[in-house]
């Protein structure tokens, strides 16, 4: 393992393939990043909990403990599962995908992919954390205020009125704008796992939120495959 030092946010790289993680190290502390790095998911544990980096970016298949389990065990700790995580995954598989995102990785990049693509999937990434205006308990993203207390939604400033089902919908996803949530996610986030809810009748709550938020609807992205997002 080593480690580099700028006045940079830190970021933990946990990849198995020597070459990669020697490339993503160079770009990352040449972005201004402190890199610290690991081969290991037991390796990439012991410095995430020394090191308490911003961000860890994971590979999914790694020797020993795989990236899943590693995901599992960060958000099951209270100290680190604040951390933000970008999985890594050469498969590619939509499967692949939605087991990381249930995990509770925040986003996820392909290989092959460019050092640029994950240079700006960190940056993305970082910044949903300051992006979500929060005031007298009040969500704020571009137009969009969402209160809680008050269970009201309002676009520039004009109300607009949501059932209970698509209030918690929009709640789920606007705390974290940008970050993919699972159909399985919005079951278990919206409708606390209630079994008699289907994909379908998620994909239909989505589509009936999306008309009632007009133009600012289109914040809401399908990520095909996988699920949907708030934009930033």
């Amino acid at each position: 393992m080593n480690a580099t030092t700028t006045d940079g946010q830190s970021l933990l790289i946990v990849e198995d393939e020597p070459d990669l993680l020697e490339l993503l190290r160079f770009n990352l502390d040449r972005e201004g990043f402190e890199v610290h790095t690991a081969e290991t998911g037991e390796d990439g544990l012991k410095l995430l909990r020394r090191a308490r980096p911003n961000l860890m970016v994971l590979d999914l298949m790694l020797p020993g403990m795989d990236g899943l389990e590693v995901c599992r065990q960060v958000r099951q700790d209270a100290a680190l599962k604040d951390t933000s995580i970008i999985m890594l995954t050469a498969k590619g598989e939509e499967s692949d995908i939605v087991r990381g995102l249930e995990m509770g990785a925040d986003d996820y990049v392909t290989k092959p992919f460019s050092p640029r693509v994950l240079v700006a999937r960190i940056q993305s990434v970082l910044r949903r954390v300051k992006s979500v205006g929060v005031e007298d308990g009040r969500l704020r993203v571009a137009n969009v205020t969402l209160d809680q207390e008050r269970h009201e939604v309002t676009i520039d400033g004009q109300p607009t009125d949501l059932t209970a089902t698509e209030f918690k919908l929009l709640h789920l996803m606007m705390k974290r704008p940008g970050r993919v949530y699972t159909r399985q996610q919005i079951i278990e986030g919206v409708h606390e796992g209630f079994a008699a809810v289907t994909d379908r009748s998620v994909d239909v709550q989505v589509v009936a939120l999306r008309k009632k938020l007009g133009a600012a609807g289109r914040r809401i992205e399908t990520v095909r495959g996988v699920g949907y997002r708030f934009r930033e």
